[in-house]
């Protein structure tokens, strides 16, 4: 994917998780429909039972009573239906939201990472907190909530008295959830961020296997999990406690209320005031008004994680919005022009005022003392490290302005760690797609690898493990270069791709890039062994961030040979000996370029 500049946003610019949010106002409001007839449907059990105490026992009609019975299965039917129903939809309704959101923050994932910054899968997780409130009763809770004072101007209708009664439970119960929130958010936001600390510190831990395992690290990094754990239990503690006292405040209310209704029921039928069925029946109501704001509380924790969740995914969309879709641009031939490139990692100038030109089907060495930019060159060409200032083009085009998805299979990146990820051999060099045996087997042969994979155990379908793990370092290359030429792109970049070779896997990639320049692909590749060098057309010599040199090998190689001469012997009209001219070599920061130079006339 490439970048071009920040990707921070900018008025106007869309909010991913707001749009779908938007798309889904329909199925929405069927959940709010059902609810508004499952409310309706309650109704049912207090009518019965006002009917039973008032007619039926007064009347002596068991036609009556079974008829009202009939009525209230088939109320209490329909309502299990619609409240199946509601339950369907809101689960559906969580799934279709992470099916259609989840891709943009895996791309917001990588773009941030990008970025430097340290984001892991931390939007999964949210996206996980709110579908599963969506899904949970929760959600049914808040379309419940408003029915609360429908009840109480029922049960008002019965008598002013159990009206006042059952507004002051419904407040007194709501001021206790309002207590209850305000004394556990802060320590919940505390757990949740400690909790993703922790999970942090056990991935990097596992991923790291080897030198923590090497090394000894493994005590330290345990008992930094078990700080981090430690505090998180300490956060969760005082959240459970604090809420645990309201909670069982809360259920002593509630129990206790709806029978001291019945209590002030009896009172007002005793003065003749009502009925002993509107006694019963303002008791069911009442414990029909306040289960929302009682399921509120219960559910109050998953409430306010999902309500932090959905924030912060919501600042993640604002951050990286969608790149914008660009006019599709006919596939490349590998031309590249650099001008004036200035790259800034952290607060650090890595390249400053770089440009070179390539040619089509050309190969260029770029060669320099470590930490003269070559790698963050190599990032900035294929579009992972963001540049400040300066173009790069791609056949005189902008590679900003090309579609991410367009450009990306014209070109091979071969990274220094390999990149490799969870899967068959044959899923990696084909980049994860689902491709043909015969391009997958091409690729490998162009990169040489083909016969190292047939002596694998299941072949083209032996599984990796993250990161290339069961492999060599070696091996792990060539593969990393089997997928870089996969499709023969016409644009390949190669970081130090003999990094981790023997003799045998140097020549094979140096027969690698002959046969790719006979196919006319431009290659750019960092390295400073000998046969680096021999297989390029130009040289660029990097230091500190800047062009050193740049043009045809054997120019640059002289300028080297002539530069290290006078660096040598600045005093002296001889040449040193040969152990003086290493010596002095060493000490001007350029040894290997001048033992490759050596090896190269």
């Amino acid at each position: 994917m490439y970048r071009h500049g920040s990707s921070s946003a900018h008025p106007g610019d869309v909010n991913i998780l707001k749009q779908a949010v938007h798309q889904t106002r329909g199925a929405f409001g069927t959940v709010a429909l059902f609810s508004l007839c499952m409310n309706l449907l309650v109704l049912a059990g207090p009518i019965y039972m006002l009917q039973i105490y008032d007619r039926v026992l007064g009347s002596y009609k068991v036609e009556t009573l079974i008829l009202l019975t009939v009525m209230l299965a088939a109320a209490f039917g329909a309502w299990a239906a619609l409240d199946g129903l509601r339950t369907g939809i809101t689960v559906r309704l969580g799934a279709w939201l992470t099916r259609n959101v989840g891709p943009h923050y895996l791309e917001y994932g990588v773009r941030a990472r990008l970025e430097g910054k340290q984001v892991g899968a931390r939007a999964f997780n949210d996206l996980e907190k709110v579908q599963s409130f969506i899904a949970t009763q929760g959600m049914n809770a808040l379309f419940d909530a408003p029915w609360t004072p429908i009840f109480i101007i029922i049960i008002w209708a019965l008598h002013p008295w159990l009206g006042i009664f059952a507004l002051c439970s419904a407040l007194l119960l709501l001021s206790l959830s309002i207590i209850n929130a305000m004394l556990t958010r802060a320590p919940l936001q505390r757990a949740e961020e400690l909790q993703s600390r922790t999970y942090t510190t056990a991935s990097a831990t596992i991923r790291n296997a080897e030198p923590v395992s090497a090394m000894g690290m493994l005590p330290a990094l345990k008992n930094r999990w078990q700080a981090l754990n430690g505090e998180a239990e300490v956060e969760l503690l005082r959240m459970n406690q604090r809420g645990g006292v309201l909670g069982t405040a809360v259920k002593f209310c509630r129990s206790f209320l709806q029978s001291a209704i019945l209590g002030l029921g009896a009172y007002l039928v005793i003065r003749g005031e009502m009925t002993a069925g509107m006694m019963i029946a303002g008791s069911i109501m009442l414990g029909r008004a306040l289960a929302p704001v009682d399921q509120a509380i219960g559910t109050w924790k998953s409430f306010d994680s999902a309500r932090n969740a959905y924030r912060r995914l919501s600042e993640h969309a604002d951050a990286f919005p969608p790149l914008p879709r660009r006019v599709t641009m006919p596939k490349p031939k590998g031309g590249l022009e650099i001008e004036h490139l200035m790259v800034v990692v952290g607060d650090r100038l890595v390249l400053d005022d770089v440009s070179f030109d390539v040619g089509a089907g050309e190969a260029i060495a770029v060669i320099g003392p470590s930490a003269a930019g070559k790698s963050t060159l190599c990032k900035a060409i294929v579009g992972i490290a963001a540049k400040e200032e300066g173009t790069i083009r791609l056949d005189g085009v902008d590679m900003s302005l090309w579609n991410p998805e367009e450009l990306g299979p014209n070109i091979g990146f071969l990274p220094q760690d390999g990149g490799l990820f969870e899967g068959t051999v044959r899923e990696n060099i084909s980049r994860m797609q689902d491709s043909a045996d015969e391009l997958v087997v091409e690729a490998a042969q162009l990169a040489h690898a083909h016969e190292m994979i047939a002596k694998l155990p299941n072949g083209y379908e032996t599984a990796l493990g993250e990161g290339g793990i069961g492999l060599s370092g070696g091996q792990r290359q060539r593969l990393g270069l089997a997928r870089a030429v996969f499709g023969t792109p016409p644009l390949i970049v190669l970081d130090e791709p003999n990094a981790n070779l023997d003799q045998a896997g140097e020549a094979a990639l140096a027969e690698s890039i002959l046969e790719l320049k006979k196919r006319g692909c431009t290659l750019l590749i960092v390295g400073h062994r000998p046969s680096t060098i021999a297989q390029a057309d130009k040289i660029l010599l990097l230091s500190d961030g800047e062009v050193q040199a740049f043009g045809p090998r054997n120019e640059v190689l002289e300028h080297m040979r002539e530069a290290a001469r006078i660096n040598a012997s600045p005093d002296q009209d001889d040449a040193p000996k040969e152990g003086q001219k290493e010596a002095t070599g060493d000490a001007s920061g350029k040894p290997s370029h001048l033992r490759a130079s050596e090896s190269t006339r």
